[in-house]
């Protein structure tokens, strides 16, 4: 069974700082149980004042060049026939 409730991040550095995890395996008579717990920390005053992950800034691309147009034409080199 899963149970969940809200919102939980689960990429990049954040993760270690907001995340508390724990694994607990119990043995009963037919095998092994393992229960798997994540709890997402709550914002505190004296945390992280950076915003959350979240929150993308998307920049447009920049206008890409002609490489055509930048290349400029050698000059000709008459090579001498032996």
């Amino acid at each position: 069974m899963k149970f969940k409730d809200g919102y939980m991040i689960s990429l990049g550095q954040p993760v270690k700082e907001y995340i508390d995890a724990a694994v607990r395996h119990v043995l009963l008579r037919q095998g092994v149980l393992g229960i798997k717990v994540k709890i997402m920390l709550d914002w505190s005053k004296q945390g992280r004042m950076t915003p959350s992950p979240d929150l993308m800034t998307i920049h447009q691309p920049k206008e890409e060049e002609e490489y055509a147009a930048l290349m400029v034409a050698a000059p000709a080199i008459e090579v001498p026939v032996a």
